[in-house]
């Protein structure tokens, strides 16, 4: 398992800010638990880290940064 945050360089919806806007982490099967950092939180479950990247990737202007080493697989936005 390895745990991430969402840097949200540009907010292209006008909801999120900029910065970190979310704190994950991978389990070894690859589903993802996210939670919104925002001021209306909520938590999510993803099957996989691409399914983070389809959704909130906002025209490129967010990166998943990975805060430890774990073994799942590497990925960025």
């Amino acid at each position: 398992m390895r745990r991430f945050e969402l840097h949200r360089r540009q907010d292209t919806t006008g909801r999120s800010g900029t910065g970190v806007v979310a704190q994950g982490c991978q389990f070894d099967n690859g589903r993802v638990a996210m939670t919104w950092m925002t001021s209306t939180t909520s938590c999510c479950w993803y099957d996989a880290i691409s399914d983070v990247q389809s959704i909130h990737q906002h025209g490129n202007h967010t990166d998943v940064m990975w805060l430890d080493n774990g073994r799942t697989g590497a990925s960025a936005l």
